[in-house]
């Protein structure tokens, strides 16, 4: 079998610190990244971190690439109107695609197919074809509309996996938190992770 390779997008929500946090688990587990972000989401980025990201493509690529170590041609970055890239089809697309953090405008858009940018086409092309899809939404409290949406893409397949860290593996840093989720992320890929054990694993260990 060839490399695993997985598509990431990020949205609009707040949580970028989940997406960057995969991103760079993704890298060294030496996963193939098709990566996208919207516009929205290059803002969460520069009010939530210390990163400024490029807004070209391309020029996205070259940082990621160069902050994460990442090998070449490893990442690779598409923007919203490129409906050429692999993404946009089922029979180029990755296996699994990942939408993190999700917001809930891209939440209705993927449960309705809109389609209107390449993240929502790539989504749709993963429901499709029975692709594993996994959203990850960061919104506090639900409307009906939002839980409506989430029910529908459910029952179309897609994981529905909120940013929803647990306290039962004692954080002890805002860190430990994000790589809750992260890890919740790369079980759902089938992706090695040692960031948090399985439930009962600790416990095995220290019966060991």
């Amino acid at each position: 079998m060839g490399t695993k390779r997985v598509t990431l997008a990020m949205t609009g929500a707040s949580g970028a610190q989940y997406a960057l946090r995969l991103l760079e688990c993704l890298v060294k587990a030496e996963v193939e990244v098709f990566f996208m972000i919207s516009q929205a989401a290059q803002l969460v980025v520069a009010t939530e971190t210390n990163l400024t990201l490029p807004p070209k493509p391309q020029a996205l690529e070259i940082f990621l690439t160069q902050h994460y170590g990442a090998r070449p041609g490893q990442i690779r970055v598409f923007g919203k109107q490129d409906w050429m890239a692999p993404v946009a089809s089922g029979s180029g697309a990755p296996s699994a695609m990942v939408v993190c953090p999700c917001s809930t405008g891209s939440l209705s858009a993927i449960a309705t197919g809109a389609s209107n940018n390449l993240i929502e086409r790539a989504a749709d092309v993963a429901l499709k074809e029975r692709r594993k899809l996994i959203l990850v939404p960061r919104e506090a409290p639900y409307s009906t509309v939002h839980l409506e949406n989430m029910l529908k893409l459910s029952q179309m397949g897609a994981v529905i996996l909120p940013a929803s860290p647990g306290f039962y593996h004692q954080p002890a840093s805002v860190e430990d938190l994000i790589d809750f989720v992260v890890a919740r992320i790369l079980n759902q890929l089938d992706i090695p992770q040692e960031l948090l054990a399985r439930w009962g694993e600790e416990r095995e260990q220290r019966a060991d």
